[in-house]
C-alpha cells in the first residue's frame, strides 16, 4: 500500500531548471522576483481615491465552459458559486482584482491550492482571487534563497529545489498550495532538521488593501514591515493581505533515506504508539516520522535526511521490533522520493474531514484505547488517525520571531475521514455525510482531555476559543498588527483575526 497520509497524493513531473526557473504551464509575466509593481498603488494620484478598475488576467464567470472546474475546491463537501473567478498572471492583476472588489463592493477570498478544509477560499456571489497560476521561480544557489511565486503546490516547490539538491520544510500533500501550508506554519517530514516552513520564510511581497478602495503592494522581511513578516509566519493565510510571492532561506540536502513500515491488523497499536511517542520526538532531528493508524493496518513513514537505511533503522530500532512488520526502504533524492509517494486526486474520495490537535505529553493508555475503539468502527476504510513527531528544530524560534505558538508540542495529531465520490455536486448530499461527521466529532471529542491546541490550516469549526487553540498568546498581537494593515477587515472569512480596536 502506498497511502502516504490521510489524503491521496497528486502525482506529477518534476520541474527542472538552474539558476532562473519559471515552473512550466505559464509563463511568467515579470521576471522572477521582481513584480510587476513595487511599492506603488494605483491610486498615486488619486489619494484615497482610485481610478475605476477593471478586472485583468484570466477571468472566469458562470456562463463560461469551464466555470464549475475553476470553482470546485478539493474538498468537496462545500461547493460555491462565486460571481468570477480571477486567475492572476501577475501581482498587477491581484491590485487590479482587490480594487474592483472593494470599489463594487463584492465579497472576496483568496485562492492558491484550493485545499481549504472548511471551504473558505471560495465565496458564493462573490471574488476569488486565484493566484495559483503564479508559478514562478528564481534560485540564487551562492546564497541559497529562493523567490517563488505563490501559485506553486507543494510538489513543484519540492521537485524544483531538489533538482539543484535544496530543500525546505513542506507538507506531505503534493496538490496542497506552498504559500497556504507556508503561512499556517507548514510541517513535514524534514521540519525537525528545518524547523517549520515558515521558519525559512525571510520575505513576501503582499498586496494589501488601502485607504477607502484601493490596494498596493509591500515587501515584508526583516528590514522592512517587520511585524508583518511575523505575523505571515504562522497566521497569513487570507488574514492581512494577498501574498504574492515568498522568499525562502534554503537548506542544502543531496540524498534521503525514505522508510515504509506495515503492520497488519491493529493489534499491535497500543505497543507500537507507546514507542513511537516515547521515542520519535527525540531521535536524530534528521529523521522525521509519521505514525498512521488505519482500520486494518498500522502505517510508519519515516525520512532520513543525508541518511542510510542503516541508520534509519538503527534509529527506529525499538519500534521495529514490535511485532512483525513489512519494512521498504528508498534511497534518492528528495523530490524523486516526494513526487514518488503522491497519487492522483482523481481517485480521492471527494469528502473530507479532519480536526487537528496537539499535544505536549505522552498519551496514556486509555487515549490510545479510545483510537483503538474509534478506528474499529470507523465509517470508511479512508479514515484514519496520524501523529507526526515534533521536537528537534521545531523548538528553535527563528531570527524575527513567528507568530506559530506550538513549538513545545510532543507531535501534531489528526483523526479525519473521508468518503463520497467526486462529481461537481455538494457533499452534503451524500448518504454517508451524516454518518462520517458525527463519527469524527465523538472521536475528537473523545481526545480532548488528552490534547492542547489546534493548527489554523486544519481548522476546527465550531470551537469556541479557536483564537487561542490556533495562537496561543500571541492573538492579541495579531489583531494588532491586523489593525496596521488592515483596519477596516477587508480580508475576512468564518474565523479570520479581526482588527483591533483603535
Amino acid at each position: 500500500m502506498n497511502d502516504l497520509s490521510r489524503r491521496r497524493l497528486l502525482k506529477a513531473t518534476a520541474v527542472a531548471g538552474a539558476g532562473a526557473v519559471v515552473v512550466p504551464g505559464l509563463a511568467a509575466a515579470e521576471a522572477p522576483g521582481t513584480s510587476a509593481v513595487t511599492e506603488a498603488t494605483v491610486s498615486e494620484a488619486y489619494g484615497e481615491r482610485c481610478p475605476p478598475a477593471k478586472l485583468t488576467g484570466r477571468i472566469v464567470r458562470p456562463n463560461d465552459p469551464g466555470y464549475t472546474d475553476a470553482r470546485l475546491g478539493w474538498d468537496q463537501l462545500f461547493s460555491h458559486y462565486p460571481l468570477v473567478i480571477v486567475f492572476a498572471q501577475n501581482t498587477q492583476d491581484v491590485v487590479n482584482a482587490l480594487t474592483w472588489a472593494r470599489q463594487n463592493d463584492v465579497a472576496l477570498r483568496i485562492r492558491s491550492g484550493r485545499h481549504s478544509l472548511e471551504g473558505w477560499s471560495n465565496v458564493d456571489s462573490g471574488l476569488v482571487i486565484d493566484i495559483s497560476e503564479l508559478k514562478s521561480v528564481h534560485i540564487d544557489s551562492a546564497a541559497r534563497i529562493a523567490t517563488v511565486g505563490s501559485g506553486l503546490n507543494q510538489l513543484e516547490a519540492v521537485t524544483t529545489l531538489a533538482k539543484q539538491n535544496f530543500a525546505v520544510t513542506t507538507g506531505t500533500e503534493g496538490s496542497v498550495g506552498l504559500a497556504g501550508a507556508t503561512l499556517g506554519g507548514g510541517f513535514g517530514f524534514l521540519t525537525r532538521w528545518l524547523g517549520m516552513a515558515c521558519d525559512s520564510l525571510i520575505g513576501a511581497e503582499v498586496v494589501v488593501a488601502e485607504g477607502d478602495e484601493c490596494a498596493k503592494v509591500i515587501k515584508a522581511d526583516l528590514n522592512h514591515n517587520a511585524d508583518l513578516l511575523w505575523a505571515l509566519r504562522g497566521a497569513g493565510n487570507g488574514n492581512f493581505g494577498i501574498v504574492t510571492s515568498l522568499t525562502y532561506k534554503l537548506a542544502p540536502l543531496k540524498s534521503v533515506t525514505y522508510m515504509q513500515v506495515t503492520w497488519d491488523g491493529v493489534g499491535d497499536l497500543r505497543r507500537v504508539f507507546e514507542a513511537y511517542q516515547r521515542t520519535a520526538p527525540y531521535l536524530d532531528n534528521r529523521l522525521g516520522t509519521q505514525l498512521e493508524i488505519h482500520p486494518n493496518q498500522i502505517l510508519l513513514f519515516a525520512v532520513l535526511a543525508e541518511g542510510t537505511p542503516a541508520e534509519a533503522k538503527k534509529l527506529l530500532a525499538l519500534i521495529l521490533s514490535i511485532g512483525s512488520p513489512k519494512v521498504t526502504v528508498q534511497v534518492g533524492n528528495w523530490g524523486d522520493v516526494y513526487a514518488g509517494f503522491q497519487t492522483p486526486i482523481a481517485v480521492e474520495p471527494a469528502n473530507w474531514k479532519f480536526y487537528s490537535q496537539f499535544t505536549k505529553k505522552p498519551f496514556p493508555t486509555k487515549a490510545i484505547d479510545v483510537i483503538a475503539s474509534f478506528m474499529k468502527d470507523a465509517p470508511t476504510d479512508d479514515s484514519n488517525y496520524f501523529v507526526q513527531a515534533f521536537g528537534g528544530a521545531v523548538r528553535r524560534t527563528p531570527h524575527g520571531g513567528t507568530a506559530f505558538p506550538h513549538r513545545d508540542a510532543l507531535f501534531y495529531a489528526e483523526p479525519g475521514v473521508g468518503w463520497g465520490k467526486r462529481s461537481d455536486q455538494r457533499g452534503v448530499r451524500d448518504p454517508l455525510t451524516p454518518k462520517a461527521q458525527a463519527w469524527i466529532a465523538e472521536f475528537s471529542q473523545a481526545l480532548r482531555p488528552y490534547v492542547d491546541g489546534a493548527y489554523v490550516n486544519v481548522p476546527n469549526i465550531g470551537m469556541q476559543d479557536w483564537e487561542t487553540a490556533y495562537w496561543g498568546s500571541n492573538f492579541g498581537r495579531l489583531r494588532r498588527i491586523k489593525a496596521d494593515y488592515d483596519p477596516r477587515n477587508v480580508f475576512q472569512y468564518d474565523q479570520s483575526i479581526p482588527p483591533a480596536s483603535r
